[in-house]
């Protein structure tokens, strides 16, 4: 198979979709890799390093897109790139497509077979593709919102873990899973006051015997929520669906109950946001402010820390790619349940329910996909 990795274009986002490992990985299984020129630089991988390992350099994406059975990548496929797509071609990268109507579309009209990192599972019910990304936007996030707490930036102008005499800023966690751990984590080794809100008693057990008294948890009922929010300096989205629109956890009319200041990290930006006044952000303009709260959605916020993420990433794809280049991806998916999982688009149809249900359009089950 020919698997084409083109350089990403969205704003500021410096991955890549196939590390040179990765690279060697297909090569040594006859596979040609066609990497675009540059596409890795911003993950601290230069062209040498695939050409090395035998992947093949293209200059220009028109002509990675037209050769290529497979097309992996990191972020969705923007416009230009989607006009790109055609039938009886893969496409496997993150695409978030529940609050993103337009690009549904493209990849209908293509009749790519588009497989989402976001959706594959694993046996355990997780979503291996979409963990690595979380943990480190989970990371990030008391970082980028410690950032947006400085009064330089329109924020309370509190540290997150105070000083001697001075009380450390209180951090609402909403969302106990992946994201929400390591945010938590984080923000509680800053020194912060953490909590943690989720529906999930056992979860929440969970956390209480693992972590101990590193951080509080409280269930994420609205009541909690509106009292806790009214204390905190910074409040962290990290609530997943997967597949489907984020809730919407804060309304407008709740700003006003929040120190004037606050900060709002909203992780769950790339479905939709969690908060009723997100809207997506850049890196290079990541905060804009909404009744005197400071919000921070930027969509690729592991896109900030590029290597770390490609690597992470790569570990968890690898497999994956490996075997939709070796089967093709009909058979990869018959014989992995969990691979199937992220079919979204084949031929024109889509196939996850909960796009369906978010964006109002007919879907068929992936199991009838591949009867097509």
């Amino acid at each position: 198979m020919i698997i084409g990795c083109p350089k990403e274009i969205k704003n500021q986002e410096y991955r890549v979709g196939i590390t040179p490992a990765a690279a060697a990985e297909a090569v040594s299984r006859g596979h040609t890799v066609l990497m675009e020129h540059g596409a890795g630089v911003g993950s601290g991988f230069p062209d040498q390093e695939y050409t090395s390992v035998g992947a093949k350099m293209v200059e220009i994406p028109q002509e990675l897109f037209s050769k290529s059975d497979m097309i992996v990548k990191v972020k969705e496929p923007q416009a230009s790139e989607r006009a790109m797509l055609r039938e009886n071609q893969i496409l496997f990268t993150y695409l978030h497509l529940a609050p993103d109507l337009p690009q549904t579309k493209d990849l209908l009209a293509s009749g790519v077979t588009a497989i989402a990192y976001e959706t594959v599972t694993d046996h355990s019910g997780g979503l291996p593709l979409l963990a690595p990304m979380s943990e480190v936007a989970g990371k990030l996030a008391p970082q980028v919102g410690s950032w947006a707490l400085q009064k330089t930036n329109g924020g309370l102008g509190t540290l997150l873990g105070g000083v001697p005499g001075v009380r450390p800023s209180e951090v609402l966690v909403i969302g106990g899973g992946n994201v929400g751990v390591h945010a938590a984590r984080v923000a509680a080794g800053m020194g912060a006051d953490v909590t943690i809100l989720d529906m999930s008693l056992p979860r929440m057990r969970y956390l209480d015997d693992v972590f101990g008294g590193l951080f509080k948890t409280a269930y994420a009922s609205r009541a909690n929520t509106a009292e806790l929010i009214q204390t905190a300096d910074m409040v962290v989205g990290a609530v997943l669906i997967p597949g489907a629109a984020a809730p919407k956890l804060i309304s407008r009319t709740q700003l006003s109950t929040m120190k004037p200041g606050a900060v709002l990290v909203d992780v769950a930006i790339d479905q939709g946001g969690c908060f009723e006044t997100s809207k997506a952000t850049t890196h290079d303009n990541p905060i804009y402010e909404v009744d005197g709260i400071i919000h921070y959605c930027v969509a690729n916020m592991p896109g900030a820390v590029a290597r770390t993420s490609t690597i992470a990433l790569g570990n968890a794809t690898m497999p994956f790619m490996l075997a939709l280049a070796d089967k093709g991806w009909k058979k990869a998916c018959e014989s992995d349940p969990h691979l199937l999982n992220g079919l979204n688009t084949h031929k024109g149809k889509l196939t996850y329910a909960a796009v369906g249900k978010a964006l109002n359009i007919d879907f068929i089950e992936p199991t009838e996909a591949l009867k097509l």
